[in-house]
């Protein structure tokens, strides 16, 4: 089995060049802050480091963080939730309903083996319905639980197990006895490990130029107080980390008297084995030069016996204007706006010049076409004024018998020629 383990890894290094990376990583931990830090030489600095998911609140006699309850679900005759029992590895089993007692229960090993089976002996009617199995870290903030429906029947040969697609369904028969599976065997469940080992705060110092992972390392805090220094930084109380770190989460690191050789790259590691817990958290401290002395003047006793009040002017906290670039597409969109004014300008100039030149257009054809309606109207005018004269200057016959008739017969046809010519 080892020797399958190492060709997998090796085969993980081969064909999977990122394996080393991650799995560098998850041992690291998740970076959850970063900070850059300036301070002048001579001063303290104050790494901060807080988690309350560190705080070791153990109680050996009485361990409520970790707790598992089964609850009952019936939807006939009318819905109902019920609790039928919770246990906690520091106290006994609780059963809520009398009828249950002696009858339902859950292995007292559950906490040590991750068993949390619900066990039914005599199996009634009344215990038909949809059991949840919760399991509960209160520590780890884990929540898991799992659904398991009851039936029961009268028929030996009707009894089975199957899955409905969402949860596991018992067909049971009726005075016989049962046990609904819950198992969860991760360690965070399971009685045995020392939790107080699981829980571990380091820091780390990796000076400029230096790989991560030759850093050193300065300090291994553990939850059961065991505390490991390393080198002569903590023994001359320059570096130090409070004692009650496990106790208020708190595991800020504190560097005295500052001086060049402390610039470089902190790290605060956390973790929390059992409870899956990795973070990590980097300072950047950057050691600038000294602030200058203060000016101090002789002191002087008045009469009264009571010193001079200080002159002295405080120093003003100094204000750093950083102006930042725009970002490159806010000005690609500044750049769209001014681009999108110009093109709608463009166009309504375009469309007005248009619109004049038709106009132009359409006037001088009108003026043609009133000239050429004038001229031939002329024509037509003095056309048939000639025509009416030579109508009306034909001689008179003088063998017509009356003058009136002759004049409207002559009318007649001089209508007729010129309506002729009308439709020609």
């Amino acid at each position: 089995m080892h020797g399958d383990m190492t060709l997998l890894q090796l085969l993980a290094v081969l064909f999977l060049p990122g394996a080393w990376g991650q799995s560098s990583s998850n041992r690291l931990g998740v970076v959850v802050e970063a900070k850059n830090i300036t301070l002048p030489a001579g001063s303290k600095a104050t790494l901060a480091c807080h988690s309350p998911r560190m705080i070791w609140t153990q109680d050996r006699l009485k361990d409520r963080q970790r707790v598992v309850h089964w609850d009952l679900v019936r939807s006939s005759p009318e819905y109902s939730v019920e609790r039928i029992l919770d246990m906690s590895p520091g106290a006994n089993q609780r059963v809520y309903n009398g009828f249950n007692k002696g009858r339902i229960s859950v292995p007292e090993s559950a906490f040590s083996d991750g068993n949390f089976s619900l066990i039914i002996n005599s199996v009634a009617t009344t215990d038909r319905g949809v059991y949840t199995c919760n399991l509960h870290h209160h520590y780890c903030q884990i929540h898991q639980s799992i659904q398991i429906q009851l039936n029961v029947t009268k028929i030996a040969r009707k009894e089975k197990r199957y899955w409905d697609g969402e949860k596991t369904v018992f067909v049971v028969l009726l005075g016989s006895s049962v046990a609904l599976p819950c198992v969860n065997r991760r360690p965070l469940w399971r009685e045995g490990l020392q939790e107080d080992q699981q829980q571990v705060a380091h820091w780390d110092f990796q000076p400029p130029g230096v790989r991560p992972d030759r850093a050193d390392r300065l300090v291994d805090l553990y939850a059961s107080g065991e505390r490991r220094e390393y080198g002569p930084l903590f023994a001359r109380n320059k570096m130090s980390v409070a004692e009650d770190a496990f106790s208020v989460g708190d595991f800020s690191l504190s560097i005295s008297d500052l001086a060049p050789v402390d610039k470089g790259l902190y790290s605060c590691h956390l973790h929390h084995h059992y409870c899956g817990l990795h973070e990590r958290r980097i300072f950047r401290l950057t050691v600038g030069p000294p602030l200058p002395p203060a000016l101090t003047a002789a002191p002087r006793i008045l009469e009264n016996d009571e010193p001079e009040p200080s002159t002295e002017d405080v120093e003003r906290p100094r204000v750093v204007n950083v102006i930042l670039p725009e970002h490159r597409g806010y000005f690609m969109q500044q750049m769209g706006y001014i681009l999108a004014t110009f093109l709608l300008l463009a166009f309504i100039v375009a469309a007005v010049i248009v619109l004049t030149r038709r106009r132009k257009k359409r006037g001088v054809e009108y003026d043609l076409r009133y000239e050429r309606g004038n001229v031939i109207s002329g024509g037509e005018i003095s056309l048939e004024s000639t025509e009416l004269k030579a109508c009306n200057q034909e001689p008179l016959n003088s063998d017509y018998k009356n003058n009136l008739l002759k004049e409207r017969d002559m009318t007649k046809e001089c209508n007729k020629d010129f309506d002729g010519k009308l439709w020609k």
